[in-house]
């Protein structure tokens, strides 16, 4: 199914801000999908995968902005890392430190958010709140922000569990919005949260409603993945 204009204006116009920002997920979908949401005016852009995301990022518009969404292994950042906007899902120590590293060596800064571990899946990755906290005092205290100086920690970013019960899913979000008022309050040059990235096309209005202002839209703008 080629890009849905009529469901982003839909979704577009009952977005209670026009701070909301929507990631169109375009993983598994074409170059031509792709450049049809560009011209439409998206240019923030969700990817799951390196090799497809590197692909495609070399056969579009230079001023996407590419969002890489999935579980990132840390030996596949230098592939990214010249042209990355933002990086989600960082859900280790080890990556962290390979994305500043990667950084760098680019002479650059790469933007990030930490993942947190909010569902009640064991398939899902991320920090839980305690080692959340442990990893700020580790790197993003004032006496240790030197440590990693080409990372900008810009907001934390959390999945829901895969449930139709919406009072589950419900929590999970409030859960997190709870740790990112809490985490907000501590600000360093490179640790200055300003996103809440939680939701998707089966339940953004719900974390819309707990304070999400980043939502990853795929299915809804570019029909079932294949």
């Amino acid at each position: 199914m080629p890009f849905n204009l009529e469901k982003y204006t839909s979704i577009k116009n009952e977005l209670p801000s026009t701070k909301i920002n929507i990631v169109a997920v375009s993983k598994t979908k074409s170059v031509e999908d792709i450049q049809e949401a560009y011209d439409a005016g998206i240019r923030d852009f969700g990817e799951n995968y390196v090799q497809e995301l590197i692909g495609k990022y070399e056969m579009l518009p230079k001023d996407i902005r590419w969002h890489f969404i999935g579980h990132l292994q840390s030996n596949k950042v230098k592939y990214i890392a010249p042209f990355i906007h933002l990086i989600h899902g960082v859900d280790s120590e080890k990556l962290l430190l390979e994305i500043n590293k990667q950084a760098k060596k680019n002479q650059k800064k790469i933007n990030c958010l930490l993942q947190v571990y909010i569902a009640s899946e064991e398939t899902k990755f991320g920090f839980d709140k305690t080692e959340l906290e442990l990893l700020i005092t580790n790197y993003f205290s004032l006496k240790k922000s030197e440590a990693l100086k080409n990372i900008n920690i810009l907001g934390l970013m959390g999945m829901a569990s895969f449930t139709d019960d919406l009072s589950i899913v419900e929590s999970e979000f409030s859960y997190l919005k709870t740790i990112y008022d809490t985490t907000r309050n501590f600000s360093t040059t490179n640790f200055n949260l300003s996103i809440l990235s939680m939701g998707m096309s089966s339940d953004y209005q719900i974390a819309i409603k707990h304070g999400s202002n980043m939502i990853r839209i795929g299915s809804l703008l570019f029909g079932e993945r294949h």
